[in-house]
């Protein structure tokens, strides 16, 4: 099975930047899309960004203009970098892979954004 790994999360300012890194343990090229989505606690997970198999990408209205998604086939890592990060962006952050047949999930990583 496809195992995904967050690493990048912790605690930052406001304004600040972070960028979250997913490595996957198959190749992400031959998935269907990928995509970061968070949660926060007593809320439902949410999309933030996503990215199709064709490069199309999708980004929910808080983080648009915020938020860049990428990958690099040959690490088979997708990226998010989170820049000018606000308050309600504090969640836990997942990583998602869209096989042909199954979405994969991530531990997530914890994103912290405090004064």
């Amino acid at each position: 099975q496809v195992q995904l790994v967050e690493s990048g999360g912790g605690l930052v300012q406001p304004g600040g930047s972070l960028r979250l890194s997913c490595a996957a343990s198959g190749s992400i090229s031959s998935g269907r899309s990928i995509g970061w989505y968070r949660q926060a606690p007593g809320k439902q997970r949410e999309l933030v960004a996503e990215m199709t198999r064709g490069g199309t990408t999708n980004y929910g209205d808080s983080v648009k203009g915020r938020f860049t998604i990428s990958r690099d086939n040959a690490k088979n890592t997708v990226y998010l970098q989170m820049n000018n990060l606000k308050l309600e962006d504090t969640a836990v952050y997942y990583c998602h892979v869209l096989s042909q047949y199954l979405g994969y999930w991530g531990q997530g990583t914890q994103v912290t954004v405090s004064s």
